[in-house]
Order: structure tokens, then C-alpha cells, then sequence
């Protein structure tokens, strides 16, 4: 019986700083067991070659210049499976901040008197300009995450982004709740599945897996009530990683 083929797994980067592919890189051993189910053809944080015939495209950073429009798309006609990693990807990530403002404005912030010789576009994720198959939320990316999505991957099912909040998470890892210790947190409007890392790790939840599809937004006004915070304060922080959650945040409040 002939051996089948297996798949051929590339790696491509647009607006981003290649933090979720190190994340990826630095998983060790398992990087090396991986490669007994999948060939890796293009990944040039860890190999120099670049292979162009793959099956299964992992795609980070956010869509910025028409050639990015272009590209992802060129990308997307090859690849059976096509992956947003990370927050730049999945939600437009830090790059969105520049949409708080015209482009124009934008431009000239950060290139001054080139600005007019720049091309570049609105901040998008990757799903705005062509079809996304799954996701993987993050920034940067939870790695128990990226080897649940591989495995949906490889079985050819679905992997279900959790739709709860993270301060889901905070409880059953018994954390103390940031607001406690005088801290704005997105825990209870943020999308969970990170295992509340951040927090975990002693810092708080900046909202950088996106905002929940319903969040409990009464909920989240009695937390502000409690611990004497406005609903500003918050919007401040989670347009970090995309102004359109920021927007959508908005609308729950008010």
C-alpha cells in the first residue's frame, strides 16, 4: 500500500513582529515530533529554504498594502487550510491603532515628508480579505492552543475558539482577580482558550484574543461600578490590539 503524503505545512508573515512564529519555533521537541506528521516547506524563522507547493498555510500579522491584498490572496488559491495566527492575523492587532485615525493622518505621523511615496491601507485581519479556516487568538500565540488547532488540523475537524471569558480561567487557576489589586482588566470581555496566561503570570488581561461574540456587558458595567473605573478607562486598553473591538466594546456600553 502506497504511504501517504504528508501534509506540507508554509509559514508566511505580512505587518507583524514574527513573535507568535518564534512562539511556534520555540516549542522544542515537539517541533521535532511534529515533523513526523507534516512537512514543513517554508518557515524562515528556523529553515532557509523556501518551498512554494503547500498544502496548509499558517498566515501572521495583518493585511496593511495593496501587495498584501495580493499576496494573502495568491496564498489562499494554493492552500487547502489556512490559518490566522495570532492577534495581528485573527483581529488586526497593534497595527489597528493606526485606523483610529485617517490614513492620511497616519501616514504622515509616522513617515512625515515620505508619507506621500508610502503605500499602505487600513489595518486588516486576515479573514476581511479572504477565507480563514481556523484561528488561533493570541499575542502572542498560547502554544497548548497551537497544538490543539494542529491536531483539529490534521484530523480535518473543527476547533472551537471558546466563546467565555477569561475570567473563566482566573477562577478555576484560582487567581486573584486584577481589579483587586487596583488594575484595569479585559478578562471579562475577552475571548478565553489562553488558559489565562497573563495572569497566571502575575500580569492582566490586555484583551489581545478579541472580544466576545455576547459579552456580558451588564456584568462588566457592575465591575467598573465597584472599583470606581469609567467605561474610558477601559476602551483605552483594549484598542491596543484592534480599534474595531474597541468600537464594538463601545457599543455594549452605551
Amino acid at each position: 500500500m502506497k504511504k501517504q503524503a504528508k501534509p506540507r505545512v508554509a509559514f508566511f508573515d505580512f505587518t507583524d513582529c514574527e513573535g507568535c512564529q518564534l512562539q511556534f519555533a520555540n516549542i522544542g521537541t515537539t517541533l521535532l515530533d511534529l515533523t513526523e506528521l507534516v512537512d514543513i516547506v517554508n518557515f524562515r524563522e528556523i529553515m532557509s529554504e523556501a518551498g512554494e507547493d503547500y498544502d496548509v498555510a499558517f498566515i501572521e500579522g495583518s493585511i496593511t498594502t495593496d501587495n498584501d491584498v495580493k499576496r494573502i490572496k495568491k496564498i489562499r488559491e494554493k492552500a487547502k487550510v489556512l490559518i490566522a495566527l495570532g492577534a495581528c492575523a485573527a483581529i488586526g492587532g497593534v497595527n489597528g491603532i493606526k485606523n483610529r485615525s485617517s490614513l492620511d493622518l497616519a501616514k504622515q505621523r509616522v513617515y512625515g515628508d515620505k508619507a506621500d511615496i508610502i503605500n499602505t491601507i487600513k489595518a486588516m485581519p486576515v479573514h476581511e480579505v479572504v477565507k480563514v479556516d481556523y484561528v488561533i487568538n493570541g499575542c502572542p500565540v498560547y502554544v497548548p492552543e497551537v497544538l490543539a488547532v494542529l491536531k483539529s488540523i490534521l484530523m480535518g475537524k473543527p476547533y472551537v475558539v471558546p466563546n467565555y471569558p477569561v475570567c473563566v480561567e482566573c477562577k478555576m487557576n484560582e487567581n486573584v482577580c486584577r481589579y483587586e489589586k487596583d488594575q484595569e482588566c479585559m478578562g471579562p470581555v475577552t475571548r478565553a482558550g489562553c488558559n489565562s496566561w497573563c495572569v497566571n503570570n502575575g500580569n492582566r488581561c490586555y484583551g489581545c484574543r478579541g472580544l466576545l461574540d455576547k459579552p456580558a456587558s451588564d456584568a462588566a458595567k457592575d465591575i467598573l461600578t465597584k472599583y470606581g473605573l469609567k467605561v474610558e478607562d477601559i476602551l483605552n486598553s483594549f484598542t491596543l490590539y484592534n480599534d474595531s473591538m474597541g468600537e464594538k466594546y463601545d457599543q455594549e456600553f452605551r
